[in-house]
């Protein structure tokens, strides 16, 4: 039979940090899948051009994550314009890397609460709507959620706290048939990432990885993925796939990557100073600029 609507057909779709990156990629996947578009980020200009690009109905909101009176507004106000959501994917993120004792304090915790603190206000914000449809909570998270690197100590503690947090939030919401699922993700071919290439100490720890766990994968590709799990309503989506295999093994990693740091950074302090990065690509920058207002 031809013509079946989709799971998504019709469906209010909300995704935090969808200026650019996975945001943007993840929306245009689920707009291609019949959802109608509730897009909130930093960048209205660049909210602007996804929700142009867009197949289907969308709109724009913008609004920090970490502002619980604005992200309020913004789910009531999609609430009224588009309908209630059935799906919300907290996707916004940042990410700062270098030594820890030398990180910029502000930088290093805008980080846990761009991360953690803004998906957890994304979920409230919008729970009493996903209790009403039923619906499907997307929690980006990353393999720094199960093992953590030096030199990347703000996202690693945040990407541990969204994974437990969303295991938490299944739990409570199971009985009231609200989904709640966990996507695990490696490099992915953002700004972010390609900023990060640019500084030698995150360079080199990459390149120091095992060679499948230094690929870097098209956003386009890791964007499919997180809409198929929010098609079947996953509980864990995993790109690439091994990373599942990470879950069975991931008390023993702690030990190997400190082994391992103890020998390599020693010989990679010498090839390069180690050095705070600040916040990493044009999202971070527009984060900055959005806290220090149009006065700078």
């Amino acid at each position: 039979m031809t013509g079946t609507a989709g799971p998504l057909e019709g469906r209010v779709a909300v995704v935090t940090g969808a200026a650019r990156g996975l945001g943007a990629a993840l929306a245009r996947e689920l707009a291609d899948r019949g959802a109608t578009l509730a897009l909130i980020g930093r960048e209205a200009s660049g909210l602007a051009r996804v929700r142009d690009s867009l197949p289907g109905p969308a709109r724009c909101w913008e609004a920090d994550v970490t502002d619980e009176a604005a992200m309020a507004r913004a789910a009531e106000e999609i609430r009224a314009q588009l309908g209630p959501a059935s799906v919300v994917v907290a996707n916004a993120g940042l990410a700062e890397g270098g030594p820890f004792g030398e990180s910029d304090p502000a930088t290093w915790r805008r980080v846990i609460e761009v991360n953690l603190i803004g998906s957890a206000i994304t979920a409230r914000a919008f729970l009493p709507q996903l209790r009403a449809t039923r619906g499907y909570y997307l929690q980006i998270a990353s393999l720094a959620s199960i093992g953590a690197a030096p030199m990347m100590s703000a996202y690693c503690a945040s990407k541990a706290g969204v994974e437990s947090f969303a295991h938490s939030l299944r739990a409570e919401l199971a009985h009231e048939h609200v989904g709640v699922g966990i996507g695990y993700l490696n490099w992915t071919d953002t700004d972010m990432i390609r900023d990060a290439d640019q500084h030698p100490v995150l360079r080199e720890l990459r390149a120091h990885m095992p060679r499948p766990a230094r690929k870097v994968y098209p956003v386009e590709t890791v964007a499919r993925r997180m809409a198929r799990a929010v098609e079947r309503r996953s509980a864990t989506a995993y790109l690439p796939g091994w990373l599942r295999a990470t879950q069975l093994v991931r008390a023993a990693m702690p030990p190997v990557v400190t082994a391992l740091s103890k020998r390599e950074l020693p010989a990679l302090a010498r090839k390069t100073p180690f050095e705070a990065t600040g916040l990493l690509g044009a999202g971070g920058r527009a984060d900055t600029a959005g806290r220090r207002g149009p006065d700078g």
